[in-house]
């Protein structure tokens, strides 16, 4: 139940940030159809958990050095890497994520964070239990 819970909250948050920031979209397989996009947005948000549990924390153990010496602030870098995978893989499949350049990557990434990160703590009276 957590887990889907994450999911959807991670797949709001990515139609947020589509709207918020210019160079992040997401292409549906079907664009007309709302079932079609709605199962787009919960797949990217499938694949960037997924991509973010493996790759993200293998990344996150090797480069434990350089979080140090930044502040932290490679986590921008690292989030912005995670999603021009998500947007290689989604885009070998035929649909999903597109990031239009670094930039638009390192604020996506800051702003989706955000944004879940908030959706976590509003709903997270539901997921305690």
């Amino acid at each position: 139940m957590r887990f889907l819970l994450k999911v959807i909250i991670n797949a709001v948050a990515l139609w947020l940030t589509t709207y918020i920031v210019p160079g992040v979209t997401v292409h549906a397989w079907a664009p007309g159809d709302t079932t079609a996009i709605v199962l787009t947005y919960l797949l990217v948000a499938l694949i960037f958990g997924v991509v973010n549990a493996i790759v993200g924390t293998a990344i996150r153990i090797v480069a434990f050095p350089l979080y140090i010496l930044t502040l932290g602030l490679i986590s921008l870098v690292v989030n912005a890497f995670l999603l021009f995978i998500v947007s290689w893989i989604s885009d070998a499949m035929g649909f999903g994520l597109h990031v239009d350049g670094f930039w638009s990557g390192v604020f996506g990434a800051l702003v989706l964070g955000i944004i879940a990160w908030l959706l976590g703590l509003v709903l997270r009276p539901v997921t305690r239990g």
